[in-house]
């Protein structure tokens, strides 16, 4: 080969490599860019259309810039559900303080905790604080932080929210120490539950979980294959960088294995079509458990509030569970 023809063939491997490189820095530019939007709530602004309504052009920027979610606020009251309540605030830590609605009864069968999902606030749990009212409960709402009307404006999709949920149980057993404890959460709030359990060691008397995710990294491929996108390498190198920048492995974020150390009795709602968490994971993560438990699914139903999809099945589902429980502790 002469030395023109070596010479080119270089510069070919050279640009190559050089090509390659430059497409490795884009990517890892853009997955630190989606993470750190999807981790830190903005503070105005609309939010981004869900993927599956997003124009190409509009998958295109988001892929390149992440998404824009506002600050989750809280737009109505639990009054206006003509509950009565007292608003709450206690401390995580020295940086995080914490808001919650608390809804009396005055002949209390026990006491709900409810946490509600990423990027949504306590407000949007009133539906089921209004039917777990009516069933007997009183009802403590959370806000985790970041959201509605607690501090800060980050979030770690279940992980440190975790934290939140075992501070809000030392919180209400200091004000109401003698009622049966109930845990209920949604999608994240479901995952801060299971992490709750397993690594804080908390005990509810019983949980009930709605739309929860097996796995981190399953839920961050959910998100690349709803935007028509090849999930790998993105959705790794998204949890990398999230990772990063939240200061734990998003790699062993996995409700699944949480599951494990759940000893209490179980309730788990699931939607058949759940896009972000899938029939599949639920199940895996009900499989997981230890213990008494039940398993509803409904069909039809993607990532979204059971109670206002289908509320005659939501509504008898959680009644005969609260009544089995009763009658196993009684």
């Amino acid at each position: 080969m002469s030395k023109h023809f070596r010479w080119i063939h270089l510069h070919s491997k050279l640009a190559a490599i050089l090509g390659l490189s430059i497409t490795v820095i884009l990517l890892n530019i853009a997955a630190y860019k989606h993470a750190h939007a999807m981790l830190n709530f903005a503070q105005a602004g609309g939010r981004t259309e869900p993927p599956e309504s997003l124009s190409l052009w509009q998958k295109i920027k988001i892929l390149l810039t992440g998404v824009h979610i506002p600050k989750p606020l809280n737009h109505s009251m639990p009054d206006s559900w003509g509950l009565p309540f007292e608003t709450h605030r206690f401390k995580v830590n020295h940086k995080i303080e914490l808001e919650a609605w608390h809804i009396p009864h005055p002949q209390a069968k026990g006491l709900v905790l409810l946490f509600h999902g990423y990027a949504s606030c306590k407000a949007r749990l009133l539906p089921e604080a209004s039917s777990l009212h009516e069933l007997g409960y009183a009802t403590f709402l959370v806000d985790f932080r970041g959201s509605g009307g607690s501090s800060d404006s980050e979030t770690s999709i279940g992980f440190y929210e975790a934290d939140d949920v075992v501070k809000a149980i030392e919180y209400i057993r200091s004000i109401s120490a003698h009622q049966p404890l109930i845990l209920y959460g949604r999608s994240m709030g479901g995952a801060a539950i299971l992490r709750a359990i397993y690594a804080n060691g908390i005990q509810p008397d019983a949980i009930i979980i709605e739309a929860v995710f097996d796995k981190m990294l399953s839920t961050v491929q959910n998100r690349f294959a709803a935007m028509g996108v090849p999930s790998f390498p993105a959705a790794q190198l998204l949890l990398f960088w999230g990772s990063v920048q939240s200061r734990y492995s998003g790699f062993k974020h996995n409700p699944v294995e949480y599951a494990t150390r759940v000893q209490c009795q179980v309730l788990m709602l699931h939607g058949t079509d759940d896009p972000r968490a899938t029939i599949k994971e639920g199940m895996a993560v009900f499989q997981s458990l230890d213990g008494k438990k039940q398993f509803e699914a409904f069909a039809s139903v993607g990532h979204e509030a059971y109670l206002a999809a289908k509320p005659q099945q939501w509504q008898y589902a959680v009644a005969q569970f609260l009544v089995q429980y009763h009658d196993t502790t009684t």
